[in-house]
């Protein structure tokens, strides 16, 4: 984020906190969907400290990026990584400069059936196995994050034709959590809880042994002018909102 950009955002921040007078207004969100639960609790927090509210639209990073460039409405983008972001600063839908990462996603091999994944992942080469389910690599990068990660260990070739591909994250973990797959590729985000893996079994996958999934977000010039869009984009930068990506297991960009 360019410091106009910053100290603009700061400015408008502050004074909607400290003044009850100004209008609340409302924002239209796209977010990735392994983002679903920390933004659900954030824009709740969000509307208590500020008044304005953010409408939030949940789904894969690759259609939202091909819907903003096709004159979607939405003011705010929360990618599952920078390069969409990049793209449509690029292309004009950005407002210059308001680019930023807001969380380091990780990885997590998952499956519904408690002990069914072992503690270090094994089950990739020594289970049977019939189905594996991953977000499409085409328009979700934790489904490329994964690719990345199988191509490293040389599974790739063993675990294509077993591969069922959700349109994102959220769809991913339903072919799971219903046994159209035994076992996939999920955010760890969507199954944490007080630090650990809720229910099921999983592996967390070291962040070293795949990209690094940098999320970015960005002010679309369709919210330029909204109050609650640059008010929403200071806010994620704010201590409680980071308090809440934290608990979802991110880490926070440096």
């Amino acid at each position: 984020m360019t410091l106009k950009i910053s100290r603009l955002a700061l400015i408008a921040f502050g004074l909607i906190l400290n003044s009850s007078m100004v209008r609340a207004d409302s924002t239209l969100v796209a977010v990735a969907s392994n983002f679903t639960k920390p933004m659900t609790e954030i824009a709740e927090s969000f509307e208590q400290a500020t008044g304005h509210s953010a409408k939030l639209s949940f789904g894969s990073t690759g259609k939202f990026v091909s819907q903003i460039q096709n004159g979607g409405p939405f003011e705010v983008l929360l990618a599952a990584d920078e390069t969409g972001p990049a793209l449509l600063e690029k292309e004009g839908f950005v407002v210059s400069g308001t680019r930023n990462t807001y969380a380091i996603g990780k990885l997590v091999l998952w499956s519904a059936t408690p002990g069914y994944v072992d503690a270090e992942g094994k089950i990739l080469k020594t289970g049977s196995f019939k189905h594996i389910s991953l977000a499409d690599p085409k328009l979700a990068p934790y489904g490329a994050a994964a690719v990345d990660y199988l191509t490293k260990q040389g599974l790739l070739e063993k675990t294509q034709p077993l591969m069922v591909l959700g349109e994102n994250i959220s769809q991913t973990q339903q072919f799971i959590s219903t046994g159209n797959a035994e076992l996939g590729f999920i955010a760890l985000s969507q199954v944490i809880e007080n630090g650990k893996i809720a229910s099921g079994s999983g592996y967390i996958i070291p962040t070293h042994e795949y990209a690094t999934i940098r999320q970015g977000t960005a002010l679309l010039k369709n919210g330029a002018e909204n109050p609650a869009a640059i008010a929403l984009l200071a806010y994620l930068k704010s201590a409680p909102a980071l308090a809440i990506i934290e608990k979802y297991g991110y880490d926070l960009a440096k």
